[in-house]
């Protein structure tokens, strides 16, 4: 069926859209996915006696006996993604799109609390930033909005541009390119022609512009290869960390307070005038987030003192540069995701705090392929080589390299464990007191289970 009649004739009376058979609001739009271990047409009916008004399948036996409550397609998925693209054709605020290695979501929350001070704005929720997420989000644009940020990740070559189709981005943010998901990527070049598939976007479409961190030197270079010195200044809008240097073109400049928690004065270029924001972020590490946030917010004319407070009031979630106070510990919760580029930030701005009892509890960092050996060798190496008193190493990867680091540190007191299980009930035992606790680790670790045990 013709994507253009189904955004017509049924998305458009039927605008809420569901994948999951157990949530299904009156009169909404089941699109049977399929995966590795399910397949949506076979719950299709349940999804049409729960309240949805019609049901998009790739099986025509469910559709003939669906009747006239179904929608006969080739393939489910292919559909929700054009049926996601036509309505982003008929939106007609400015759209970001925001991809990178590490600090995308942060980032993007950042940006939407800014954003949302002057527009009404969608953003992705959590990080819903892959071939069905995407579209899910860009199907919950509504007439009252007037201003979208999407969030799009990729473990694959060629990922980010597929979403990028879809997104149709007016504005685009990389955060940073690192050493993650190696397994899918093939190598760190791969990770940066993909992430620069956003950048091959925008140079070609005409009035789009481009945020970049002016003093990352990877960005720069990638951009200096899509653009040139020609369409840069036409195209590119850079920020810069410590201050503003002439002629850069940066926006806004921040600086690091020290003690480990954020904090430091925004200079709005074009206002001419200073401010000083203490954020509840935690990490040295941060500082690139929060600027990517002020910039967007200048560019898009947020007034500077309603940029300074969106910074200062955002908490940060879903395990993510997490400051947390128990009865017993101080925790720096960061275990939503972990690779090498991200663990090397988060150890350095541990190691920089002030405290003097510190402890660590790392998980395995997965999808590294054949580099995962030597990387999570360097990581156990800087550990033994800091001031950390207590280590606990957490999955298998972790404890070969701590088998081949051999002789122990002379100040850590290193642990490995095989499991969040097995972390547990060590802390059942012997639960640290009085310890700075920095937690990180892949989510496939579940090492975000800890801190309530902490």
């Amino acid at each position: 069926m013709d994507i253009t009649y189904i955004y017509n004739k049924v998305y458009l009376a039927h605008p809420v859209v569901t994948t999951d058979s157990r949530q299904c609001p009156a009169g909404s739009m089941f699109f049977a996915l399929k995966g590795e271990r399910f397949n949506g047409n076979a719950y299709a009916a349940k999804a049409i006696e729960s309240g949805c008004a019609v049901a998009v399948v790739d099986d025509a036996t469910v559709a003939a006996a669906l009747g006239d409550r179904a929608i006969l397609v080739d393939d489910v998925l292919t559909t929700l993604q054009e049926l996601a693209a036509e309505h982003r054709r008929h939106f007609r605020g400015p759209v970001l799109q925001i991809t990178g290695t590490n600090g995308k979501t942060t980032t993007k929350e950042l940006v939407a609390a800014v954003i949302a001070k002057r527009y009404n704005v969608l953003y992705t929720q959590g990080n819903l930033n892959n071939h069905i997420g995407v579209p899910l989000t860009l199907l919950r644009l509504r007439p009252e909005h007037n201003f979208a940020i999407i969030e799009t990740g990729a473990n694959h070559p060629g990922e980010i541009a597929a979403l990028t189709k879809i997104v149709a981005p007016d504005f685009g943010l990389v955060t940073n390119v690192g050493r993650a998901h190696l397994a899918g990527f093939g190598s760190f070049d791969g990770v940066k022609r993909t992430k620069g598939e956003l950048y091959d976007y925008l140079a070609a479409k005409v009035g789009a512009k481009v945020f970049v961190n002016g003093a990352d030197a990877e960005l720069m270079g990638m951009i200096e290869e899509r653009f040139g010195s020609e369409k840069r200044g036409e195209k590119v809008v850079e920020y810069v960390r410590g201050g503003l240097q002439a002629g850069s073109g940066a926006q806004v400049a921040f600086w690091w307070e020290e003690g480990g928690r954020l904090g430091g004065e925004t200079a709005e270029h074009t206002m001419g005038t200073e401010h000083t924001v203490r954020t509840r972020l935690v990490g040295a590490y941060n500082v690139n987030n929060l600027l990517a946030a002020a910039t967007v917010g200048s560019y898009f004319g947020v007034k500077a003192a309603d940029i300074d407070d969106a910074l200062a009031k955002y908490t940060p979630s879903l395990g993510r540069s997490e400051l947390k106070h128990t009865a017993n510990n101080e925790l720096i919760v960061d275990a939503y995701n972990a690779n090498p580029t991200s663990m090397q930030v988060a150890l350095e701005n541990f190691v920089a705090m002030q405290h003097p009892h510190k402890m660590v509890i790392l998980g395995d960092m997965r999808e590294l392929g054949e580099d995962s050996a030597a990387e999570h060798r360097r990581v156990v190496e800087a550990v033994m080589t800091s001031d950390v008193e207590r280590a606990w190493f957490v999955g298998t990867e972790f404890a070969k390299a701590v088998a081949e680091a051999g002789e122990s540190s002379e100040k850590a007191e290193v642990t490995c464990l095989p499991d969040v299980t097995a972390a547990k009930a060590k802390i059942r035992d012997e639960g640290p007191k009085g310890a700075l606790i920095l937690i990180k680790g892949s989510n496939g670790t579940r090492l975000f289970e800890l801190p309530e045990m902490l």
